[in-house]
């Protein structure tokens, strides 16, 4: 017995190191390294602190063109050459409540000289939510992200992503911050809203996942913001601090599906934002993007993301204001709790001495900033920036704004229609009116005041209603069109409701969109358009057809509404999407993707086939 069981021993002992080396077999082999990777380790060796430090930051860059001695583009080259920046996000400048998008053309070679000028290659990024055109004209126009939810085509999605990679590569964009992982759940959300795909979240992680794979196919690298969850909150982190309450259980099953759907996907980055999250991280001044419970140990940790974090910009109010009397900790204190990249300081030149100043005291380990400077080096290894840092402007030519993609932007838009309320009476409008004549300049219209159009936008200077109201005018020559915003709805109010009465259809376009740090920010009408709009239905409810162009939770503050139509967005094609709806002349096949309270459910939609009136219903007749 003694003897067998000695053997038994000795064969077991014998055995084990081919069991370990079974065991080792079947371990799967660590990836190559890459010649990118190669580059991004050779260079990180040759780098000093400074160096480095330079790299974890973005700044911005607004597009446009420049003089090569233009105070603008010498700070720039400055900021490269004494900060060492690495990383700019491209965007355009603002002139009040425009947006003043510049030229393919202008933006690629602006960027081109800033690479050439660099002592390495830079990363570009850009918040091309809608696409290429939110920034550039003469792009493919997409509508806002709800606008796909209502289209609720998963390949659209995927489209959308490879389309807009293939834009931003041609001039020279490597990485779009987007798309928006954040579910709408909160009807009041004032800076989340349209962007988002919805309030349901398979359908958004669905979505998510969909544009990644497009965006990869077309060389992009990606983004899904704003982690651990924006939509449940009603402040806008601009201006203030924005708080996720919800509790752990509410936030696995609501806010982070989404994102480990696009973690899985192989999203390249998550963008952290600046919200309170008590479940996950009590203290009051704890934001995310400088909570370790939140960057490392739920995304990192516990999701498993190993790719790029990045901080939304740090100069926004929900972080600055912890940060008041010592600006550059802001970027110490967003570094330490785990972010890769600190983008848009509030102030560099103190964000970065305070990263120096950390760095040498221990504060931030050496090997904890290699680890981030070795991620962002080895994704422009990644993208062969090393080989190839500029992009060819005889290409643009051919790849941006293409016939088929600009069909295709058109297209979601009026998919994306959705149908509300409907009592029969107003719908389909009929073209009618003055004829058009056969050569320029000899048409005489007449303005019968039959139909009217009232424009509702923040402010009537900017592009909001414009195509709107030239396609109604299309089709309805001697139709009324009048613009109102919340400067002057209240010094109108009598005009309008004069035009209201006389009137025997009427539209009101409603443009609510989230707006990025617009004081007092909402998603409601202003005070004086609102009353105005109430007025108008307490006229004219029952001929009257209401379309929000943006915000879909319009409807909860005016109950009399009895004919109720969504775009989701703003954007132009979503404006010509309306009025081809309007009269009848593409089906409505739209269905909500959240939930209007007190007027409809996620997934209401009345649908309609084309229906181009021929007479009219009797009150829109001449």
């Amino acid at each position: 017995m003694l003897r067998n069981l000695l053997a038994v021993c000795l064969a077991l002992t014998l055995a084990l190191p081919a069991f370990a080396k079974d065991k080792e077999k079947t371990k799967p082999a660590p990836a190559p390294a890459t010649r990118g990777d190669r580059w991004a380790e050779r260079t990180l060796r040759k780098l000093t602190v400074e160096e480095k430090v330079g790299q974890v930051f973005m700044i911005w860059c607004r597009a446009s063109f420049l003089n090569v001695e233009s105070p603008e583009y010498l700070e720039w080259l400055e900021s490269m050459r004494k900060y060492h920046v690495g990383s700019f996000a491209m965007s355009v400048h603002v002139d009040g409540p425009f947006l003043l998008r510049t030229e393919p053309y202008e933006a690629a070679e602006l960027l081109n000289r800033l690479q050439r000028e660099s002592k390495l290659p830079l990363l570009f990024a850009a918040d091309f939510e809608r696409g290429v055109s939110t920034r550039l004209m003469g792009t493919t126009n997409f509508p806002h992200a709800m606008a796909f939810g209502a289209d609720g085509k998963i390949e659209d999605a995927e489209t959308f992503g490879r389309i807009t990679a293939q834009e931003s590569r041609a001039i020279g964009v490597h990485w779009n911050f987007f798309p928006d992982a954040d579910v709408n759940s909160n009807p009041a959300n004032p800076i989340i809203n349209t962007r988002s795909f919805g309030e349901d979240p398979q359908q958004v992680g669905n979505l998510v996942t969909a544009y990644i794979k497009g965006a990869h196919e077309a060389g992009m690298l990606t983004t899904v913001k704003h982690f651990p969850g924006h939509g449940d909150t009603a402040t806008d982190s601009h201006l203030g601090v924005a708080s996720v309450n919800g509790d752990r259980t509410h936030l696995d099953s609501i806010e982070l599906p989404p994102f480990r759907q696009a973690i899985a996907a192989g999203v390249d980055s998550v963008m952290v934002a600046h919200v309170t999250v008590p479940a996950l991280d009590p203290d009051p001044n704890h934001v995310a993007t400088i909570s370790p419970a939140v960057v490392t140990d739920l995304l990192e940790k516990q999701l498993g993301f190993k790719g790029l974090i990045v901080t939304d910009a740090l100069d926004m109010a929900g972080l600055t204001h912890l940060f008041a009397n010592d600006i550059g900790r802001a970027a110490v204190e967003a570094f330490k709790a785990g972010n890769d990249l600190l983008l848009i300081p509030a102030d560099l030149g103190a964000s970065y001495e305070a990263m120096i100043k950390a760095v040498r005291s221990g504060e931030i380990s050496r090997p904890r900033l290699d680890h981030s400077v070795l991620k962002l080096l080895k994704i422009k290894g990644q993208l062969n920036l090393q080989e190839r840092r500029t992009v060819d402007l005889a290409t643009i030519a051919a790849r941006v704004g293409k016939p088929e993609n600009l069909a295709f932007g058109q297209q979601v838009a009026d998919s994306a229609i959705t149908l509300v309320r409907d009592n029969g009476k107003v719908l389909p409008l009929k073209s009618k009116g003055t004829a058009k004549a056969g050569l320029p300049y000899t048409t005489r219209e007449e303005t019968h005041n039959q139909t009217l159009a009232v424009l509702f936008s923040d402010d009537v200077r900017t592009e909001s209603g414009r195509a709107f109201g030239r396609e109604f005018r299309t089709r309805i020559p001697d139709a009324r069109v009048i613009y109102v915003d919340p400067r002057i709805a209240a010094g109108m109010s009598d005009e309008v409701l004069k035009a209201v009465d006389e009137a025997q259809t009427v539209v009101a376009a409603v443009y609510v969109i989230p707006t990025a740090g617009k004081v007092g920010n909402s998603v409601a009408m202003a005070d004086s358009t609102g009353t105005l709009l109430q007025q108008l239905l307490d006229h004219a409810a029952a001929k009257t057809a209401i379309v929000a162009m943006g915000n879909p939770y319009l409807a909860s503050d005016f109950p009399k509404i009895e004919n109720y139509m969504c775009t989701f967005s703003n954007a132009s094609v979503s404006e010509v999407a309306a009025i081809k709806a309007l009269f009848g002349e593409i089906p409505i096949r739209g269905h909500l993707p959240v939930t209007i309270p007190n007027v409809a459910q996620r997934g209401a939609g009345l649908e309609r086939p084309a229906q181009v009136a021929t007479g009219g219903p009797p009150h829109a007749q001449n």
